[in-house]
């Protein structure tokens, strides 16, 4: 019985140290962590002068509906026409009364300029 109970306690032992030795190689190295200041939301007068295909963060409201995933949206500084699919919703329904963040790409049409929507959130 104590070669038994022996056996045991070494395997556990065993086990514990070699689950020891997985968890230090599973460390990440590199860069990580926080890194803020790089969003800086826009106005929609700034993105109406901006590259095709640039990164874009904006508030404002929803104003009305424009078509199949299309909507007004309207900052202080004037607007624009957005494209929200369906599926980038995630269930979330805003009212023109209710101020938004957007963050999309800019898309510049023939003659138009419109943002792609990646994201949408209440705020």
């Amino acid at each position: 019985m104590k070669k038994i109970s022996m056996g045991i306690i070494m395997c556990a032992a065993a086990i514990g140290g070699a689950h020891a030795a997985m968890t230090e190689t599973m460390v990440v190295s590199g860069p990580g962590g926080f890194k803020g200041g790089e969003t800086t939301i826009l106005t929609v007068d700034q993105v109406k002068g901006m590259g095709d295909d640039s990164k874009v963060w904006v508030e404002g409201v929803i104003l009305q509906k424009n078509g199949d995933e299309k909507y007004l949206f309207q900052d202080s500084t004037g607007s624009i026409i957005v494209e929200i699919d369906d599926d980038a919703w995630h269930g979330l329904v805003v009212g023109p009364t209710d101020t938004v963040r957007i963050y999309g790409e800019v898309d510049h049409g023939l003659f138009n300029t419109e943002i792609d929507i990646d994201y949408i959130e209440k705020i």
